[in-house]
């Protein structure tokens, strides 16, 4: 009997299957030594061939187990284990600022309520005190399926608190839900990035203002770039900032992708484009509008202070019927 070279390879040189391979070669050896002999003493033949039809069965169960192991692994590491979240203010001033920071903190709760560990990467305050552009990690396994109907615009309509006549004013604001994965699912050529060091900004004691820990990559042949500055150390800063900028190209590539097959994605919740307007935040009403449902709920405090499950078991629905 024989069996996948290539995968027996595979399975010697996996972690995980090693002991198991170990085992199996000891059993093929034995089944050899079985073949070997049925076929070389006629009076053994048919006690080997029981021994044989046993190690067989054995074997093809210990090979599938192997394969089974491996596959799981592969999946395991296409499965993101976070996301790199990021919200930039978009038309509207100030007021789109505010918004920004408000999506981002509605998020943050949202993750806070669910157990799941965030981190700051960077973030660009305005003098009213939003958010011009952020980031933040979010990690958990379950985090993406939760949050990857996010990406697109947000539009918030409502009185500013400095409008003196009472007008509703309409800003807006980007999100982007990057997953993160244990193996890239894209290629990066390290000669096409460049790299930045700068004193970080912000809280953080004399170390972070005094010392170049921030790093700042960008990839030319797309123009993306990224920032973290929250870590004490240059090193383990530039590690997230390889993470968060190997995300986005790969957030990218998908999008690309998704574009190219558009018509056989039309039933399906969006494309996870970023100029896509995707929900309306109505203050004055009460009502969050989600446009590619067309759902509304009349929770924009609530909402906006984290509770968003009814929104994305809406969202998780609505993609499961498509």
């Amino acid at each position: 009997m024989e069996f996948d070279q290539d995968k027996l390879k595979e399975f010697k040189e996996n972690q995980k299957t090693q002991f198991l391979a170990s085992q199996f070669d000891s059993e093929l050896e034995k089944l050899r030594e079985a073949e070997e002999l049925a076929a070389s003493d006629p009076d053994m033949a048919e006690l080997a061939k029981e021994e044989i039809e046993s190690l067989t069965t054995q074997l093809e169960g210990q090979f599938a187990e192997m394969d089974k192991i491996i596959e799981d692994s592969k999946e395991e590491e296409a499965k993101p284990y976070g996301v790199m979240l990021e919200v930039r203010a978009g038309a509207g001033g100030d007021e789109a600022s505010l918004f920004a920071a408000e999506l981002a903190n509605m998020y943050l709760k949202y993750a806070e309520v669910n157990g799941w560990p965030t981190s700051r990467s960077h973030v660009s305050t305005t003098e009213a005190g939003g958010y011009k552009e952020a980031a933040f990690e979010i990690m958990g396994g379950e985090v993406y399926n939760h949050l990857r109907y996010e990406t697109g615009v947000h539009r918030v309509q409502r009185i500013p608190a400095t409008e003196k006549q009472g007008r509703i004013h309409t800003s807006t604001a980007s999100v982007a839900i990057l997953p993160m994965r244990k193996k890239p699912t894209i290629e990066i050529n390290p000669s096409d990035i460049d790299m930045e060091f700068s004193r970080a900004g912000g809280a953080g004691g004399q170390n972070v203002n005094k010392v170049e820990t921030a790093v700042r990559l960008v990839h030319r042949p797309t123009g993306i770039d990224v920032r973290c500055e929250s870590e004490r150390s240059q090193l383990k800063n530039r590690e997230k900032a390889m993470a968060a900028l190997t995300a986005k190209l790969e957030s990218l590539h998908e999008e690309e992708q998704a574009k190219k097959h558009a018509e056989t994605r039309k039933n399906q919740i969006g494309t996870g484009d970023r100029s896509e307007k995707i929900r309306t935040y109505n203050f004055p009403q009460n009502r969050i509008t989600d446009h590619r449902i067309k759902q509304s709920w009349h929770t924009v405090e609530a909402t906006l202070a984290g509770d968003m499950s009814a929104i994305v078991a809406a969202m998780k629905e609505a993609e499961s019927e498509s």
